[in-house]
C-alpha cells in the first residue's frame, strides 16, 4: 500500500470529527469519523499511529469546541489536546489487543475501551460528561431509547462497535463468505434495539396534560458583564446601588408576565437560573411577592435565584425555590456542581440532595443547569420516581445546539418528563421518551416566554435508574482485563 493512503483516511476521519461532539454536532458523523481513523491505526505500528491520531483528533476539536468551552487566549489550546489523548487511547487499546483476538470477537475491543475510557473520563474531570458520544444521537429518537437501559454509555457503545465491525470487514476486503456471520451478528442485535426503541415510544400511553410557563430573561435591563460584576468582592456601594435598581426592573419583569401566564392558564411557571436575582438582605422580602404570585393565580412557581452575599467566601447562592398554590416553600435548592472557573470560584457549593414535591400533577424536582451534565447526580431523580424536571438553566450562544440535547437525554434515561427554561441559550421540553414537546431560542425571541404541555403523573421506571452504570462498569472490567490479558501476552514473549 502507498504510504501516504493511510494519512489519507486519517485526515478524512478527522475531518468528519469536525461535525461530531460540538458546534456543528450531526448524529451521521460520529458513525463514521471512526471507521477511518481506525482504518488508519490498523495500518501503522501503534505507537506512531496513536500519535498522529491524537494530533489529528486534538486538532479537530480545536475547531469544534471554540467557543463551546469558554476558556480564554492559549490556555484553551489545552482543552483539545487532552480531550484528544482520551479521544485517541481507544485507538491505541484497539491496535495492541485486537490483533491477538480471534475472529469477530475482536470488534468487542474498540467499543469497550471507548465506553470505559469515556466513562471513567466522566467520574473524575470537571465537566462531567461533556464530549460522550453518546449525545451525538440526539435527535434519532429510536437508538436515544437504549439510554433508558444502559444510560448514553451504551449508544457510545453501538456508534463504537459499528466503526470496528466495519473495519474488521474491510480489513477482510469485504469478502462476504468471510465476514457474513460478524455482520448478521450486528445487523441484527442493532435491528433489535431500532425495533424495541421505535416499540417503546409507538406504546407509550397517553396523558392528560399541564400548561407549564417558562419565564425568561427581559431583555434591555442589564448587560451580562455588569450582571457577572455584582458577584465581584470588590463590588463598590455606588455599583450596588446601581445594580439594586437594575434588580428591582428585573423583579417586576419576572412577576408581571409571570402574572400574565397565569392568567393565560399556565399552572406551573419556571424562571431560569439565577435570573432572579437579590441581595441577602432582600431575598425574603422579595419571596414574600413571590408567594403572594404564586397564592393568587394558585400556580406551583420555581425560582431560579441567586442571592448575592457581599464579603463572603462564596460571594452568590444559586438556588431553585419552589413555590405552591399556598404560597409555602416546597424545597430550597442549592446548586451541586458549579462550571469550572467563574462559578466554581463564587459560588456557594451544595452539599444536599436533590429535593422533590408531590403535587396534583406528578412528582417534581429542579436540579439546576449544570448538574444536567452529571447523570449520576440526576440518577437521585430516576430513584425518586420523580414526574416532572423542571430545570432553571443559564448557557451561551455557541452551546445553544448541545445543552439543552445533553439534558434531553437525562430525561430519557429517568424517565420524567423535562421542561428546561434557559438564560442566553436554548429551552426546551421533552416527554420521558425524548420527544420535544417545546423548544426557544433565547436570541430570537422577543418576550422570551416558552409554553408547553407536559404529560401529568407519567413518570417511567427506567432500567437505568434503578441499575444506573453496571453496563459502563462492565466495559471497563472488558478493558482492564484486556489490558491486563496483553500485558501478560507480552510478558510471556519475553
Amino acid at each position: 500500500m502507498n504510504s501516504f493512503i493511510p494519512f489519507l483516511w486519517l485526515l478524512l476521519g478527522a475531518v468528519i470529527q469536525l461535525f461530531g461532539f460540538g458546534r456543528w454536532m450531526t448524529p451521521i458523523a460520529a458513525w463514521l469519523a471512526p471507521v477511518f481513523v481506525m482504518h488508519f491505526a490498523h495500518a501503522m505500528p501503534p505507537l506512531s499511529g496513536t500519535l498522529w491520531i491524537w494530533f489529528a483528533l486534538a486538532v479537530a476539536l480545536a475547531f469544534s469546541l471554540r467557543g463551546v468551552v469558554p476558556i480564554p487566549g492559549v490556555a484553551y489550546l489545552a482543552l483539545p489536546v487532552v480531550w484528544g489523548l482520551f479521544a485517541a487511547l481507544p485507538f491505541l487499546v484497539d491496535r495492541l489487543v485486537a490483533p491477538r483476538v480471534p475472529g469477530f470477537w475482536a470488534t468487542l475491543i474498540f467499543p469497550a475501551a471507548l465506553t470505559a475510557i469515556e466513562f471513567l473520563d466522566s467520574r473524575v474531570n470537571p465537566y462531567g460528561t461533556w464530549g460522550a458520544t453518546g449525545y451525538t444521537q440526539h435527535g434519532v429518537l429510536p437508538i436515544m431509547q437504549l439510554a433508558s437501559v444502559t444510560g448514553i454509555w451504551g449508544i457510545g457503545f453501538l456508534i463504537a462497535w459499528f466503526a470496528s465491525v466495519l473495519n474488521w470487514a474491510w480489513d477482510q476486503q469485504f469478502v462476504w463468505g468471510s465476514i457474513q456471520h460478524g455482520i448478521l451478528i450486528f445487523s441484527v442485535l442493532t435491528a433489535a434495539i431500532l425495533l424495541l426503541g421505535g416499540l417503546r415510544i409507538a406504546f407509550a400511553p397517553e396523558h392528560q396534560t399541564v400548561r407549564v410557563a417558562g419565564i425568561g430573561w427581559p431583555k434591555g435591563i442589564i448587560e451580562a458583564p455588569e450582571f457577572l460584576r455584582a458577584v465581584e468582592p470588590d463590588l463598590t456601594d455606588a455599583e450596588r446601588e446601581k445594580l439594586r435598581s437594575a434588580f428591582t426592573k428585573i423583579q417586576e419583569s419576572f412577576l408581571s408576565r409571570s402574572a400574565r401566564e397565569a392568567r393565560a392558564g399556565s399552572k406551573i411557571i419556571v424562571w431560569p437560573e439565577a435570573n432572579l436575582i437579590v441581595f441577602q438582605e432582600e431575598e425574603a422580602a422579595f419571596v414574600e411577592r413571590a408567594r403572594a404570585l404564586a397564592r393568587e393565580h394558585r400556580v406551583h412557581l420555581v425560582i431560579g435565584m441567586a442571592t448575592l452575599r457581599p464579603g463572603e467566601r462564596y460571594t452568590f447562592r444559586n438556588h431553585s425555590v419552589l413555590l405552591t398554590p399556598k404560597g409555602e416553600t416546597a424545597y430550597d435548592y442549592t446548586k451541586t456542581t458549579s462550571v469550572p472557573g467563574f462559578e466554581k470560584q463564587y459560588s456557594l457549593p451544595g452539599d444536599k440532595p436533590i429535593p422533590f414535591a408531590d403535587t396534583e400533577y406528578g412528582r417534581i424536582a429542579s436540579p439546576v443547569c449544570y448538574d444536567m451534565d452529571f447523570d449520576s447526580l440526576i440518577r437521585q431523580v430516576g430513584r425518586s420516581h420523580t414526574d416532572l424536571m423542571l430545570v432553571p438553566a443559564s448557557d451561551w450562544k455557541e452551546i445553544i445546539r448541545l445543552h439543552q440535547p445533553m439534558a434531553e437525554f437525562r430525561a430519557i434515561e429517568n424517565g420524567t418528563a423535562l421542561f428546561r427554561i434557559t438564560r442566553w441559550g436554548a429551552s426546551g421540553a421533552t416527554d420521558p421518551y425524548g420527544r420535544q414537546l417545546a423548544w426557544m431560542d433565547d436570541f430570537s425571541s422577543e418576550d422570551n416566554v416558552m409554553v408547553a404541555h407536559l404529560p401529568m403523573n407519567a413518570g417511567v421506571r427506567t432500567i437505568y435508574a434503578q441499575l444506573g452504570d453496571t453496563f459502563a462498569w462492565a466495559c471497563v472490567g472488558s478493558l482492564v482485563a484486556s489490558v491486563g490479558w496483553f500485558a501478560a501476552r507480552v510478558v510471556q514473549s519475553l
